[in-house]
C-alpha cells in the first residue's frame, strides 16, 4: 500500500513539474520576437521614399540648376551611384557597419569596421528581425539607401567639371573608406555612438560628412573655366526641375528622418513634424533675405532655404521638439544664405550647386545645435537632453564628433582625391568642359535639336 502511494505520489509530482516546464516554456516562446506588420510597412515605405530623394529628387534639384549642356551628367552620375553603391553595400558595405563580430572578438579593426560576418547579407533570412520587430533585410535595405545618397551629395560641388571615370572611381573609393567606417561608429555600435552622440538620422553621417568632402573637391579640383565669383550662379538650364527636385526631396525626407527610429511611434511622429517646420521656417527665412536684401524673392531661394532646413534638422529630429525645430531652421537659413551669397564669393572656391554652403553647414549647425535642443519631453524620462535643459556635456560631445567628422572627411578625401587623380584623372579638359560634360562624357545631349 505505501509503495503503491508513493508511485501515485511520484507520477503526480512528475506530471505537475513537468506541466509547468512545458508552461515555462510555452511562456519563453510567447516572448520571442514577432514580426511587427505596422512597423514594417512603415520602413518600406521609409525606403521607397528615401531612394527617391536620389533618383529623382536630388537628380532633377541638381540637374536643373546646372547649364543645359550638363545636365545629363548630373542625372547619369546619381542613377549610376544608385546601381553602383546598392551593389558595394550589399556584398559588404552592411557587414562592415551593422555586424558586430570583431568587436565582440576583440579585434582591433572592430574601432573602424564591425566585421565580415554578413557579408553578402550571409545569415539574414526572411524570419531574421531586428530593431522594431522589423526583417532584418528591411533594415539593410533602408540603410543602403542611405549609403547611395551621401556621395550623391557630394556631385553638387564639383558639377560641370569631373572626368566620369574619376567621379565613378572616387565616390566608390569614398563610400567604402569615408562612409563606412563613420557609420559605424556612429550607428553600428561604434566609439562615437558609445559616447553618447546623438544623430538621429545623419547630421554626422550623411551631410556633414558629405559636405567636407565636398569643399575639399571643389577647392582641389579648381574653379570651372568661366565661373566668376560673384555671388550670382551661373544661370540654371531648368528652374521648374529645380522646383520638382526640392518637392520629391521634401516628401523623401520624410522617410529619412521619420524612418530612422525604425517605428510608426510617437517618435516618428514628432520626426514627421519637425522635419516640416524646420524646412517651411528655414525657406521661409531665406525668402525674406532675399526679398530685403536683393529686391525679389526667388524660387530657387525658397528651394535651397527648405533643403538647408532639412538638412539641419535631421540629426535632432529624434530629440528636439517643434521649439526648437524652429530656432534650428531660423539660425540654419541665416548662417547658410551667409555662406552662399558672401563667404563663398569673398574665398573664391567654386563650390557649383552649394553641397558646402548648404549640406556642409546645415549639417554643422544641425549636429550642434541638436546638443542644445534635444528634450526629454521627446526622449523620455531617462532620455538625452541638451544644454538648454541643462545638459552641457551633450552639447560638448556633439561639438567634438562635429569637429572630428570634419578632420576625418577632409584628410581622407584629400588622400582619396590625389590617388584617383593619379590613377585616371579628375578635371576634364578645357574642350571636354567648353562643349559640355554630356557629349564629352557620354555621347549624349538632353535635347534634341530645335527644328
Amino acid at each position: 500500500m505505501r509503495r503503491k502511494s508513493l508511485k501515485y505520489i511520484s507520477a503526480f509530482l512528475l506530471m505537475f513539474f513537468g506541466g509547468f516546464a512545458s508552461a515555462m516554456a510555452q511562456g519563453q516562446a510567447a516572448k520571442a520576437p514577432t514580426l511587427d506588420s505596422g512597423n514594417t510597412a512603415w520602413i518600406i515605405m521609409a525606403t521607397i521614399l528615401v531612394m527617391m530623394m536620389t533618383i529623382p529628387g536630388l537628380a532633377l534639384f541638381y540637374g536643373g540648376l546646372v547649364r543645359r549642356k550638363n545636365i545629363l551628367s548630373i542625372l547619369t552620375q546619381c542613377v549610376v551611384l544608385t546601381g553602383v553603391i546598392s551593389v558595394v553595400w550589399i556584398a559588404f558595405g552592411y557587414s562592415w557597419v551593422f555586424d558586430t563580430s570583431f568587436t565582440a572578438s576583440g579585434n582591433p579593426l572592430g574601432f573602424i569596421i564591425g566585421g565580415f560576418d554578413k557579408v553578402f547579407l550571409h545569415g539574414i533570412t526572411p524570419k531574421t528581425l531586428t530593431t522594431g520587430n522589423i526583417p532584418e533585410l528591411v533594415f539593410a535595405l533602408y540603410q543602403c539607401m542611405f549609403a547611395v545618397i551621401t556621395p550623391a551629395l557630394i556631385i553638387g560641388a564639383f558639377a560641370e567639371r569631373i572626368k566620369f571615370s574619376g567621379f565613378l572611381l572616387f565616390s566608390i573609393l569614398w563610400s567604402i573608406i569615408v562612409y563606412n567606417p563613420m557609420a559605424h561608429w556612429v550607428w553600428g555600435g561604434g566609439w562615437i555612438q558609445q559616447m553618447g552622440a546623438l544623430d538621429f538620422a545623419g547630421g554626422t553621417v550623411v551631410h556633414v560628412n558629405a559636405g567636407i568632402s565636398a569643399i575639399v573637391m571643389a577647392i582641389m579640383l579648381g574653379c570651372r573655366r568661366d565661373y566668376k565669383a560673384t555671388g550670382q550662379p551661373l544661370t540654371p538650364n531648368n528652374t521648374p526641375f529645380v522646383f520638382i527636385g526640392t518637392a520629391l526631396l521634401w516628401l523623401g525626407w520624410f522617410g529619412f528622418n521619420a524612418g530612422s527610429g525604425l517605428a510608426a511611434d510617437g517618435i516618428a511622429a514628432n520626426a514627421f513634424l519637425v522635419t516640416h517646420t524646420a524646412a517651411c521656417v528655414a525657406a521661409i527665412t531665406w525668402m525674406t533675405l532675399e526679398w530685403v536684401l536683393n529686391g525679389k524673392p526667388t524660387a530657387i531661394g525658397f528651394c535651397t532655404g527648405a533643403v538647408a532646413g532639412l538638412v539641419a534638422i535631421t540629426p535632432a529630429a529624434g530629440t528636439s521638439d517643434v521649439a526648437g525645430a524652429f530656432v534650428i531652421g531660423l539660425v540654419t537659413a541665416v548662417i547658410c544664405y551667409c555662406m552662399v551669397a558672401y563667404v563663398k564669393p569673398k574665398l573664391k572656391y567654386d563650390d557649383s550647386l552649394d553641397a558646402f554652403g548648404v549640406h556642409g553647414i546645415g549639417g554643422i549647425i544641425g549636429s550642434i545645435l541638436t546638443g542644445v535642443f534635444a528634450t526629454r519631453m521627446v526622449t523620455g524620462e531617462n532620455g538625452a537632453q541638451g544644454a538648454l535643459y541643462g545638459d552641457w556635456h551633450q552639447l560638448g560631445v556633439q561639438v567634438l564628433v562635429t569637429l572630428v567628422t570634419i578632420v576625418y572627411s577632409a584628410v581622407l578625401t584629400f588622400v582619396l582625391f590625389k590617388i584617383v587623380d593619379k590613377v585616371v584623372g579628375l578635371r576634364v579638359n578645357r574642350e571636354e568642359e567648353s562643349v559640355g560634360l554630356d557629349i564629352s562624357q557620354h555621347g549624349e545631349i538632353a535635347y534634341g535639336e530645335e527644328e
